[in-house]
């Protein structure tokens, strides 16, 4: 099971308190496990990646393993503490400001 770690508004949007477990067939990618969640909460589609072009939100950022994993290509695998639960996957509001 992989965890998935969610903003706020993003987890009252799918209506979960804490984190997402999700299972994800094959080798994970970050297509892959973004595929599943947004299968098993359907209303979240559109609000991680744009419903046309599957491109990540700008004001959205994907971390696993303390690296960012925003700008890596959408077929790139899952770090093995992401897949075997023992780390979460992040997907996190970018603040913006100056």
């Amino acid at each position: 099971m992989i965890r998935v770690v969610l903003p706020y508004h993003l987890r009252t949007l799918a209506r979960v308190d804490g984190e997402v477990q999700l299972a994800v067939e094959g080798a994970p990618s970050l297509r892959s496990l973004l595929d599943a969640l947004e299968e098993r909460y359907p209303m979240l589609r559109g609000t991680i990646r744009d419903h046309g072009t599957l491109n990540r939100r700008p004001f959205l950022r994907y971390f696993a393993c303390a690296e960012d994993l925003s700008l890596e290509p959408p077929d790139s695998l899952l770090p093995a503490a992401v897949t075997s639960g023992a780390e979460p996957f992040l997907i996190v509001g970018s603040i913006a400001g100056g």
